[in-house]
């Protein structure tokens, strides 16, 4: 049996490990492992976990398993299972597998969509029509991240007004959260003010914003200070600091979802989350880390 989760969330975590945090490890992480992972994160009382991606494994080695993990995962009331998928063919798996949400994903940088997803960002979002209209017919809640939405390791620095722009586009498209992420890790706190902030305008609360900060240069948490400050109460976390991005040279993983947990309950903002069992399992992925 599960252990009672807390039905007082002030603020929503969203566990990115077994897919964002995963992705990039060298280290081989059995399908056992993994479906141990997921269900110890929903122990803990993590409500939303991205459990796996169901891309090609010729790109991303370690999503090769992805109906399988999606298929084999824990489930139980309250809990939200979501996979990333490129197109309609990875939807389609998805959803027969079981995913409980779909997760899509575009970019603020043209130079980084091409490396990413060998396509314009345009491309991007006529191949996600499909997705959008897939998700609607199954009753299935889509988030679309916009990554590099602060830095390029290409570019550089990204003007706030074109992902505030490419925000609106998405969200004329259909129902979805949308996930501002700092792919790079490099963002400071005035330049996630500045790009959250041209969001939010956007947007005029249409739709639920989440943040996803990686911590290469050390300020994902003040980053998270002043996203919450701005209003936003959804965070995405990577359990042990896992993670990167294979196609963004250098970046550090999500911020630490046990990080983030004890920040909130550290200011008194309830994460429903038991920093206990975290705690456990936050071991458990650091062992898998890289050298």
């Amino acid at each position: 049996m599960l252990p009672s989760i807390k039905l007082r969330r002030d603020v929503t975590l969203v566990e990115v490990g077994p897919r964002d945090g995963l992705q990039n490890e060298k280290r081989h992480v059995s399908t056992a492992d993994k479906l141990d992972l997921i269900e110890k994160l929903a122990r803990s009382g993590l409500a939303r976990i991205e459990a796996t991606a169901f891309v090609s494994p010729k790109w991303v080695p370690q999503m090769a398993d992805h109906d399988v993990v999606m298929r084999g995962a824990i489930r139980h009331p309250g809990l939200r299972l979501s996979a990333l998928v490129p197109n309609e063919k990875g939807a389609l798996a998805a959803i027969a597998a079981g995913a409980q949400e779909l997760a899509i994903f575009t970019s603020a940088s043209e130079t980084f969509s091409a490396k990413n997803t060998n396509c314009t960002i345009d491309e991007s979002l006529a191949r996600f029509v499909p997705i959008i209209e897939l998700a609607h017919a199954a009753g299935l809640p889509l988030r679309a991240y916009i990554s590099c939405a602060c830095d390029c390791p290409y570019e550089g620095a990204i003007d706030p007004t074109a992902v505030a722009s490419l925000a609106a586009k998405l969200c004329q498209m259909g129902d979805m959260e949308i996930v501002v992420s700092d792919t790079i890790g490099m963002a400071t706190p005035d330049r996630a003010v500045r790009v959250i902030a041209a969001v939010l305008e956007a947007l005029a609360g249409t739709t639920q914003i989440a943040a996803h900060f990686h911590d290469t240069g050390g300020k994902a948490i003040e980053n998270v200070a002043v996203a919450w400050d701005l209003g936003i109460r959804i965070f995405d976390g990577s359990i042990g600091g896992l993670g990167g991005c294979p196609y963004a040279p250098g970046a550090a993983g999500n911020i630490n979802t046990m990080k983030l947990a004890e920040y909130f309950e550290g200011r008194g903002i309830s994460t429903g989350v038991n920093l206990e069992a975290l705690c456990e399992v936050n071991a458990m992925a650091q062992s898998w880390q890289r050298p």
